[in-house]
């Protein structure tokens, strides 16, 4: 039988390449649910048209008038809208289930927590949840290996550590014996700045960040990939995946995004994960793991000559990366204050009310001020990403364009 599929933010570009997957491989996976923020009802009603889920949540939006475009379609769903709708439809899955979360920002934490309360698998593409929410995560987990990984980063590395002994982490698979692993190796595109210096970066625009070489992606995961805070956060995130020490976790530019992430062993092997930049492949795996589907994407052409580049970070220029691991090292609360200050500087980007360079640098100042919370519930990390949007205004007024 098809196994059910709620898919969390499927209107965003995880959700529709998911979808992708759904139409390819009909007969192993049943849509039961379709949940997005409400920016786009229109392909939202488009997509339970051709999928015909059971609900349709909606995390904001006019009731009535959604109620009654599903009615003129014909489309036969119940209708979950409010804040709690996207959680309710993460939750209406049992352990059979796999819940795809592929909502943007810190607002993905609680679908997270109630898919796996549920005991549905989560395949998670919402990094935040790790980086706002990891103490929480690890109580709500019900079994070992319920989560698995969609940034094809994690997806790499949970490849590359099927190679070897490794029983720690959110994605454990009970193998036994000590773990093997030395390190990971995070790759980054390097994104549009690469090679640029922190004084070429002055005058930098929206339009400028906005243009990846490489990756077709939202706008926030775009910003956040040129200043490299895109890879703070997934260095938190395998910290919390793998559980490995984050001085463990090392990133390099990779600009041709074809290795996506690697693992070395403590033998001095490296083993590593290639494959063109497509997130199909990544996505298809989170709902088959730990089998793998037939033809998904194109693999690496071997008969054409092609070279790699690998390059180390410059830290002066892109200080993300030490920013996540001193807010890992700092107290569970302190990558949640980060995530969330990160969220407004971006938008204050974006707006053009803030310069380029100060995107970090305010973060920086925020997580500074952070005094930290030791054993944090759910309300404990709602109030610090409260403060820390607040604070990170405050410091945004005074440095406005």
């Amino acid at each position: 039988m098809p196994r059910p599929l709620s898919l969390l933010g499927s209107t965003g570009s995880i959700g529709t390449q998911a979808l992708d997957i759904v139409r390819q491989h009909a007969n192993m996976l049943e849509v039961e649910a379709l949940a997005a923020g409400g920016s786009n009802v229109n392909l939202l009603l488009d997509q339970a048209e051709e999928f015909k889920p059971r609900v349709i949540a909606l995390a904001s939006g006019d009731e009535h008038a959604v109620a009654q475009a599903m009615k003129e379609r014909g489309i036969d769903a119940e209708l979950l809208v409010g804040p709690d709708a996207v959680s309710q439809a993460a939750g209406m899955l049992d352990s059979d289930g796999v819940v795809l979360n592929g909502i943007t920002g810190g607002v993905g934490l609680e679908p997270t927590l109630a898919a796996l309360e549920s005991g549905a698998t989560l395949a998670l593409a919402n990094k935040e949840s790790l980086v706002v929410g990891a103490p929480l995560v690890r109580a709500a987990l019900q079994r070992p290996g319920q989560v698995v990984p969609v940034d094809s980063e994690h997806s790499a590395i949970a490849q590359c550590l099927a190679s070897g002994k490794h029983e720690k982490g959110l994605t454990s698979q009970k193998i036994t014996g000590k773990s093997e692993v030395a390190h990971l190796v995070l790759t980054a595109s390097g994104g549009p700045f690469r090679g640029k210096t922190r004084a070429d970066l002055h005058d930098i625009t929206p339009q400028q960040a906005l243009n990846h070489p490489t990756w077709d992606m939202g706008p926030v995961v775009t910003i956040n990939s040129s200043t490299l805070m895109n890879k703070g956060l997934e260095l938190i995130e395998a910290n919390v995946l793998f559980d490995i020490d984050p001085q463990d976790i090392q990133a390099v530019v990779h600009p041709q995004s074809i290795v996506h992430s690697m693992v070395t062993f403590r033998d001095g092997a490296t083993i590593v994960q290639a494959s063109p930049p497509d997130m199909h492949l990544p996505i298809a795996l989170s709902l088959s793991w730990p089998d793998r589907w037939d033809d998904i994407e194109a693999p690496v052409e071997w008969s054409n000559p092609s070279s790699w580049d690998f390059e180390p970070v410059d830290n002066e220029t892109f200080p993300a990366l030490n920013l996540a691991r001193h807010a890992v090292a700092s107290s569970p609360t302190h990558p949640a204050v980060m995530n969330a200050a990160n969220e407004v500087c971006v938008d204050a980007f974006i707006k053009q009310r803030l310069p380029y360079l100060a995107i970090v640098d305010t973060v920086a100042k925020v997580v500074n001020e952070h005094e930290g919370v030791r054993e944090p519930a759910l309300e404990d990390i709602l109030a610090v990403q409260n403060w820390a949007v607040r604070r990170t205004r405050e410091l945004i007024g005074g440095s406005a364009r």
